[in-house]
């Protein structure tokens, strides 16, 4: 005879299962719907977040647990999750949060995930270059995305941890030795870029920035990031001391922000804002809404370069479609070559990471 789930011991048991994860029972009975699930939880995506806990992390977690297409939060950081999983799972929206402290709880935050976001690692500090990041952070992607490539290999990846231009090369790697990898799955999180071209181009123009798209290609670190400004929407000329005004701040709003918090953090509060809203464009893609287009650094063919950040149509699968350039004027092709020059530099520092 099976035990009333809706007893009062099981009710108080079910209540507190998201703050003390029973991980000696084994990742399947962790995601039963006894301790995985409100009474009365909306249905929807599984959505882990690996570096919960961080600068990112913690107000990228508030956003994705208000967001109604999340069913089930899964947090995961190697410090203070307990802590952030206690505050976050207190807001009355629908999705159940359960927080995973440390390597021996990774396996069990990530069985059964839809949605892999991975903002971990350390942040830029003044004086740091992405290269200095690249030393402290390549090895938590590589184990992170092993842990995906063991317990959800079919899930869609967000990767945020710098530097995304290397980063991302690293993920595939490690999906492949593994033999998982799905080139439409693993997604660059170039996101801010982009929100920081629609804001700084609509302060510019004197409009909402929310009417504003600026489509940025290459990458996700200086010169690779590559504002599109002749292709704006709405359709709009800038004079030649705009477009680069433009293009520097939006190349170096990472720095501008690390430097104004004067040693105590990077960009974590719009990044998260940008990740969450990735985040749902991938969710809104995967349920099955039409149309969603979105910039992305993935596996690509836009030019020579095994990855590059483009316009990406997304779908069930991920990157369903990788869009085109589109015209680009001289300024912008100028700016293409440099770019190309340095990425692949970064990509194949990532290969060889793995590899070596």
């Amino acid at each position: 005879m099976q035990p009333d789930g809706n007893a009062p011991a099981h009710r108080l048991a079910r209540v507190a299962a998201h703050l003390n994860p029973q991980m000696e029972e084994g990742a399947a009975s962790a995601l039963r719907p006894a301790v995985c699930r409100a009474k009365g939880g909306a249905p929807g995506f599984k959505v882990a977040i690996l570096g919960a806990a961080g600068g990112i992390g913690q107000p990228l977690s508030l956003l994705m647990k208000m967001n109604p297409l999340v069913s089930v939060l899964h947090l995961y950081d190697v410090v203070n999750t307990p802590g952030v999983t206690a505050d976050i799972s207190h807001m009355d929206t629908s999705a159940v949060v359960r927080g995973f402290l440390g390597p021996q709880q990774l396996d069990a935050a990530l069985t059964g995930m839809d949605l892999v976001i991975i903002p971990a690692g350390l942040p830029r500090k003044p004086g740091m270059t992405r290269d200095d990041l690249f030393n402290k952070n390549a090895g938590i992607v590589r184990t992170l995305c092993e842990g995906v490539a063991r317990c959800c290999p079919d899930a869609i990846v967000n990767l945020i941890s710098n530097p995304v231009n290397s980063t991302v090369p690293i993920a595939a790697e490690v999906f492949k030795k593994a033999g998982t990898y799905n080139p439409k799955r693993l997604l660059g999180v170039t996101t801010l870029d982009v929100v920081r071209a629609n804001t700084f181009v609509a302060e510019v123009l004197g409009v909402d920035p929310r009417d504003v798209s600026v489509p940025v290609v290459g990458g996700h670190a200086g010169v690779t990031i590559l504002p599109l400004l002749s292709q704006v929407t709405p359709p709009s000329s800038f004079t030649h001391e705009e477009v680069k005004y433009l293009t520097n701040r939006i190349q170096n709003g990472g720095t501008e922000v690390v430097e104004a918090k004067a040693g105590s953090g990077s960009a974590t509060l719009s990044m998260a804002f940008a990740a969450a809203k990735f985040g749902d464009a991938c969710l809104r893609a995967m349920r099955g809404e039409a149309g969603i287009v979105e910039c992305s650094y993935v596996a690509s063919e836009v030019t020579e370069l095994p990855f590059f950040a483009s316009k990406v149509r997304l779908g069930r699968g991920g990157a369903e479609e990788i869009l085109p350039l589109g015209p680009l004027n001289d300024f912008e092709r100028t700016g293409l070559e440099a770019a190309k020059k340095e990425l692949s530099e970064s990509i194949q520092k990532g290969i060889a990471f793995v590899n070596k």
